[in-house]
């Protein structure tokens, strides 16, 4: 063994002590997550989608309900459609509110979408619920914040919610478990690339 090694060997036995201890220390096992993305930055529901895979992997059941979206056909909605038995998939927006310009009718939308989310919320076989664009729902003040975080924080003990949207209020921050924000450092848009099929739906 070389000096370089032996020192990368030794430098590495550390780093698995201090990590293992780490891992020591916790002694929750399993606990319902609050997990809220967020930021500027592209990949809010795309980090959603994906935690969704890693869930149906387990056979998990998984709801999703989408606040704003609703109107676009995705390919994340048409690939978790072959998995019918274990997810349930509520598209109850009517696009964003620059399209749509009409405040009661997205008032109304929002309120449909979170009855729709409450209902998956009390379903005891659910395991992970993704509220999507619910933070965005919330900025304008479709619905009431103070309600919604209540809801939310009630939960079940074992029942895993992510709610994704930019500009998350403080009071969901402060809920959430685990809180991911996305940083905008560059965006294909800004050079005049138009949305993409498979990209960003």
């Amino acid at each position: 063994m070389t000096d370089d090694e032996a020192r990368h060997k030794a430098k590495m036995e550390k780093r698995k002590a201090v990590q293992d201890a780490e891992v020591a220390s916790k002694t929750i096992t399993e606990k319902g997550l609050l997990i809220v993305n967020t930021g500027p930055g592209k990949g809010k529901s795309t980090a959603a989608f994906g935690l969704i895979m890693r869930a149906l992997g387990h056979g998990w059941r998984v709801g999703v309900v989408q606040f704003i979206k609703g109107a676009w056909s995705t390919g994340e909605r048409k690939a978790l459609e072959r998995f019918d038995d274990l997810v349930s998939w509520k598209s109850m927006g009517e696009g964003f509110t620059w399209e749509t310009q009409d405040r009661a009718r997205d008032v109304a939308a929002a309120g449909r979408a979170w009855d729709a989310a409450k209902d998956m919320l009390a379903d005891p076989g659910m395991r992970l619920v993704v509220l999507d664009e619910l933070n965005i729902a919330l900025r304008y003040d479709y619905l009431d914040l103070t309600e919604v975080v209540a809801t939310l924080r009630a939960r079940r003990p074992d029942l895993h919610v992510i709610v994704t949207g930019r500009n998350a209020k403080p009071e969901m921050i402060e809920a959430a478990d685990l809180v991911t924000e996305m940083t905008l450092v560059k965006h294909h848009f800004a050079a005049g690339v138009k949305a993409q099929e498979g990209i960003e739906f």
